[in-house]
């Protein structure tokens, strides 16, 4: 067993839209939880497939700016970031809570990663989000706490059946039960008339063994395939629905918004 920290996080993803017209759902999934120094001490010593072809792996080109890492991978990109935004105290463990490549194959909404101070404290948290234009944005939580609220105005384009406006608000939870961890990130969606959107992304966290591995490609074979049709099927429900539809506009100046 190798798993140089890296967990599987088994849980849900729950979606419910408030106005103009309800619409909600829910389902199984699961995400990696990866330790990004601890894998970078420790390369090699992981079952999951990292940076080469696997039924489920984790690619260092998928997030950030793509860099490969030859050229320091997602984690000289995201300290690159930090530093960049004045945040200098994250040296400690840096998480990231992300979707896997599947069969070659990942489309990942948004990817959470948890930059901790070496006493173990939060010092930042950046929600990486992406959309189905293959367009990125950052938004980066200040000085954060596990059960806070967080907020942040919108200004990155993600679904065609929201305005790019209003704010979110953020809240993480990091917990102990019945002696296992569960991760728990919930973001709302408010615009001026009040509450919108609101959204979960949970998961009991078990360790990335290869036994571990097998069993959710073996219940999840096609998971990221299916992130992609399930945006689609419901942007077709909500069409259907006469929900308002906007255009997408340009990307916001900054590829950083600060809390």
């Amino acid at each position: 067993m190798k798993t140089a920290g890296v967990c599987i996080g088994l849980g849900q993803v729950r979606h419910a839209r408030l106005r103009p017209r309800q619409h909600a759902f829910a389902y199984a999934a699961y995400f990696l939880m990866l330790p990004m120094r601890r894998l970078k001490n420790e390369a090699g010593k992981a079952d999951l497939a990292i940076n080469r072809a696997a039924p489920l792996s984790f690619y260092d080109v998928d997030h950030g700016d793509g860099r490969s890492a030859e050229n320091g991978g997602a984690l000289g990109w995201i300290t690159a970031l930090l530093v960049q935004e004045g945040v200098h105290d994250a040296e400690g463990e840096i998480w990231l809570q992300t979707f896997p490549r599947v069969w070659g194959y990942t489309f990942k909404p948004v990817s959470f990663w948890y930059c901790h101070r070496p006493n173990g404290e939060l010092a930042a948290i950046v929600a990486e989000v992406h959309n189905t234009f293959g367009e990125r944005h950052c938004y980066l939580l200040d000085s954060p706490h596990y059960g806070q609220t967080l907020s942040t105005d919108k200004v990155f384009h993600v679904s065609p059946f929201c305005a790019v406006e209003g704010r979110y608000r953020f809240r993480f939870m990091r917990t102990v039960q019945q002696g296992q961890e569960r991760l728990v990130a919930r973001i709302e969606h408010d615009d001026e008339v009040g509450p919108l959107i609101e959204t979960s992304w949970s998961g009991t966290l078990v360790p990335a063994t290869d036994a571990a591995l097998r069993s959710v490609l073996w219940h999840f074979p096609l998971m990221t395939f299916g992130v992609m049709f399930r945006i689609h099927w419901h942007a077709f429900l909500l069409w259907c629905k006469r929900v308002p539809f906007w255009r997408k506009p340009a990307l916001p100046e900054k590829f950083v918004t600060r809390s």
